[in-house]
């Protein structure tokens, strides 16, 4: 990978989110090669996107007559050469199967021809793709690759970390906001490596020092100057003189020690524990917490001023529920190295699951997986129950559903008609609650919006 970071993130406003959504297609997995990596395909002016067999991995953009098509071939036996396609019908799109051998499948269920819903799974061959809807803050490139340190095809995310490499080599300070377990100790050491300092990288958690030892650890201490005190010590600040000095969870720091660490930033110096006088330190700060510093400074448990000199560049690191694009390249790269395979079925649980406690879950689940998978292959029973049972939701949630006044589809079947009415009978039960609904009818929710808006079935 690049040395560079790459290309926008931020959090994302209520301006955002009002933002015409731009339709996007991720080659997420294949399963039979984990390690080939993802790509994410912008088809905001595309019409078609057509994909099939071929000798190697290959994302292609063409021009004619004033359509603009895509043509995607994946080294997978499992995908007929012209196997699906992907068109542009009225404001969304449709994939049809173009009578491959072994069928296009969304959900886990055979289609022939569907439309597609922001959120829905594709599965041909043994290669899993995404559709997704998603208001974006800039320009996306036709397709784009994972070029960076950090792994991201997230539009928003990779054009933070684009700025921040330009941050990483001036002194000031960043500020890392985000779940546990999205990966901000790794941001923090991609920006230690940009900046250049010949210093180390010290990283430091805040929450794990006692109390009444903060001051002793961060500022360093001379021999004798409390009880235990047996040798002199540097402290985490000195240590990282020259270098970069990461503070992880800062929200967890004590007041007293907010107000030693704010002087620290100020005048650039410590004054250890039981010395006579301060000492002169060059140190680059980059702090990180889960916590909400917003109303942290509003009850007066994080000082504002410090806030202030933290905050020089603030990142937020989304949560791995908010990038359905990355997902599979995580798993490619967290996979035990090997020749590991995956199982479309336990792949799709994988990526329908919202990871909670993110990559640093995803990491595990995969580590336990191939533990058990003692052929090389993991399968639907290798995973947790929490993922076994996972039901992803969609990106832009449609409207809820409820009974119509408008009259359904003409020309129902009696089988369709039963299914109808079924649906709108647990809808109705459920209190219009797509995902219970899914479950109670052993369906994938996408299925259930799909029959949702078959059936005619308005949002209130």
């Amino acid at each position: 990978m690049d040395k560079t970071l790459t290309q926008p993130t931020g959090r994302t406003s209520e301006p955002d989110l009002a933002r015409p959504p731009t339709p996007l297609l991720t080659l997420l997995l294949e399963c039979d090669r984990p390690v080939g990596g993802s790509e994410l395909i912008s088809l905001a002016s595309v019409d078609s996107v057509s994909i099939g067999r071929g000798e190697a991995r290959a994302v292609r953009v063409s021009e004619a007559r004033g359509r603009r098509s895509v043509t995607v071939t994946i080294p997978d036996r499992r995908v007929s050469t012209s196997h699906a396609i992907i068109e542009r019908k009225g404001g969304g799109f449709v994939v049809r199967d173009l009578g491959s051998a072994n069928g296009t499948r969304i959900a886990g269920e055979r289609v022939e021809a569907s439309e597609l819903e922001s959120g829905d799974i594709l599965q041909i061959g043994h290669t899993l793709f995404a559709f997704e809807d998603k208001p974006l803050l800039a320009k996306v490139p036709a397709v784009v690759g994972i070029k960076t340190k950090i792994t991201t095809l997230s539009p928003h995310y990779a054009q933070r970390l684009a700025q921040l490499s330009r941050i990483a080599t001036t002194a000031i300070p960043v500020l890392l906001l985000g779940e546990s377990g999205v990966g901000k100790e790794v941001v923090a050491r991609v920006t230690h490596e940009l900046s250049g300092r010949p210093g180390a990288f010290v990283p430091v958690n805040c929450g794990a020092i006692p109390a009444n030892l903060v001051e002793s650890h961060l500022f360093g201490h001379q021999k004798g100057s409390f009880s235990g005190a047996v040798r002199d010590e540097l402290g985490f600040v000195r240590s990282a003189d020259g270098g970069t000095l990461f503070l992880d969870e800062i929200g967890d720091l004590p007041p007293a020690s907010q107000a030693a660490l704010l002087r620290v930033l100020q005048e650039g110096e410590v004054h250890p524990v039981g010395a006579a006088r301060a000492v002169k330190v060059d140190v680059r700060v980059v702090a990180a917490t889960h916590r909400p510093l917003d109303r942290m400074q509003e009850d007066g448990t994080f000082r504002r001023d410090l806030y202030a000199r933290l905050s020089g560049f603030v990142v937020q690191v989304p949560p791995l529920r908010e990038r359905l694009e990355d997902t599979g390249q995580l798993i490619g790269e967290l996979l035990p190295r090997g020749p590991v395979r995956i199982r479309p079925e336990a792949a799709t649980q994988m990526l329908r699951h919202d990871w909670p406690l993110n990559v640093r879950e995803l990491a595990q689940c995969l580590s336990t997986a191939a533990a058990l998978a003692t052929d090389g292959v993991i399968k639907l029973e290798h995973l947790p129950p929490a993922v076994m049972d996972a039901r992803r939701e969609p990106s832009i949630a449609p409207p809820l559903p409820h009974r119509s006044s408008d009259a359904p589809p003409a020309a129902l079947s009696a089988a369709d008609q039963a299914l109808r009415d079924e649906l709108v009978r647990r809808l109705e039960e459920s209190g219009y609650n797509l995902s219970a609904v899914a479950r109670d009818m052993g369906k994938a929710r996408q299925q259930i919006q799909r029959w949702v808006r078959r059936f005619n079935l308005k949002g209130p």
